[in-house]
């Protein structure tokens, strides 16, 4: 909308249904938002109203929650799900800490989607190989890219910890500072707007999908938790001589006793278990332990004061704030309810049939159909909502013969 419409108050409306709509363009059946599809009010967070700094015409960006026209969060809204969620903490006194940690590639434009992707051509005239990971010159020969990257952030106020080369062939990750788990997703999801509009400046291309290279590492998006009293901000894992507390013990029987259920919520792609099914410390799994990153749910090596939770399941393509509204929910279940974790593993283990995970986006909606914990933590509206948009995207992704298929079958008898 315009910048005076907008300085004037002007409400922005929009249809419930677009909370829905999938990633190809359709949407379920109108039963899922309404049969009228009225309207939603876009709520602008005033903290969360930003100039666009790679912009060369003045825009800006304002990060909205979507309400009813009667003033209460919409039910299909992920931002206010995770806002309930967070308000289920503050009414215990309590306040959940997340970071968390994007993995993503750059590459040379992709124009032909049949075809793999490449790296970019660097200053040096060259395409990386793969021999770059952790380098301290790895992103080099992407210079003038990551700078206006790192100036663009500065300019939203997205403050960043650590920037390095991950594993995969022009592979990044970003560690974001910990702090309000709402403040990390609206700065998660500023930042991977941000990647893709600056790339595309520069004649790149950023993917955020969780697989996009076979025979490659895939993109993640690891959530820090913990959880501090609200009031005096102590870290409520670990008590006055270290150790761990009850309630570190109890976030954990929770997301072990969730993340099966919302492993749809983490993966929400086909493509997100090509990732899973190769691991490359992407563990499909609710096992836990202390900083072995074969499990699922990792504690890393820290001091007391910063003991946390890291759940590793999330990938790059996961929707931050339902991502982390998941995560948070289903610690306070266990909290709430006193859940024990299973036994830590340590080394090199098997897993458990009771703590693997589905291995496709169809064994998981269908785990999140039987779900009763999902329903009670998120609402029918939106897990049946969910859940209909997802199985459109499926169904779409099986309309297509992949080349695999006809490459390895056709010749068949």
């Amino acid at each position: 909308m315009t910048a005076e419409g907008f300085l004037e108050g002007r409400r922005l409306q929009l249809a419930r249904g677009v909370l829905l709509q999938c990633i190809m363009g359709g949407y379920p059946a109108a039963r899922f938002y309404g049969s009228d599809d009225g309207d939603l009010a876009l709520v602008a967070e005033p903290t969360q109203i930003h100039r666009l700094p790679w912009s060369d015409d003045p825009r800006a960006l304002a990060i909205c929650d979507a309400d009813e026209l009667t003033g209460e969060s919409s039910n299909l809204s992920t931002r206010g799900q995770l806002k309930k969620v967070i308000a289920r903490y503050a009414a215990r006194g309590l306040a959940p800490v997340v970071a968390t940690e994007l993995e993503f590639f750059v590459f040379a434009p992709n124009t032909d989607p049949t075809q793999p992707f490449r790296p970019p051509v660097g200053l040096d005239g060259r395409r990386e190989d793969g021999q770059s990971a952790f380098s301290i010159s790895s992103n080099n020969g992407l210079r003038p890219f990551f700078n206006e990257v790192y100036k663009c952030m500065a300019a939203l106020g997205l403050p960043r910890d650590t920037f390095m080369h991950e594993m995969g062939v022009s592979q990044f990750e970003i560690n974001l500072l910990h702090g309000d788990p709402l403040l990390l997703a609206d700065q998660t999801f500023l930042f991977k707007h941000l990647l893709k509009e600056v790339a595309l400046k520069h004649g790149l291309t950023v993917v955020c999908m969780a697989k996009p290279l076979a025979h490659t590492p895939g993109s993640s998006m690891h959530i820090h938790q913990s959880i501090v009293e609200v009031g005096s901000g102590k870290n409520l894992f670990s008590d006055a001589n270290g150790e761990p507390m009850a309630m570190f013990r109890h976030f954990i029987g929770g997301q072990q006793a969730g993340m099966a259920d919302f492993t749809a919520l983490f993966a929400p792609n086909v493509n997100s278990y090509q990732r899973l099914c190769h691991p490359y410390a992407s563990p499909n799994n609710a096992c836990w332990s202390h900083d072995n990153r074969a499990a699922g749910l990792r504690i890393p090596a820290s001091a007391p004061v910063a003991r946390r939770v890291e759940n590793r399941l999330p990938g790059a393509d996961a929707n931050p704030y339902l991502a982390i509204a998941a995560s948070l929910a289903a610690g306070l279940h266990g909290i709430e309810h006193e859940l024990e974790p299973s036994e830590a593993i340590q080394g090199e283990f098997e897993v458990p049939d009771n703590l693997s995970l589905p291995c496709t986006l169809h064994a998981a909606l269908e785990r999140l159909k039987r779900s009763q914990l999902a329903r009670e933590l998120f609402g029918q509206e939106f897990i049946e909502g969910y859940i209909a948009s997802k199985t459109m995207e499926l169904t779409s992704f099986f309309d297509e013969i992949t080349p695999w298929e006809r490459r390895v079958l056709a010749a068949q008898a």
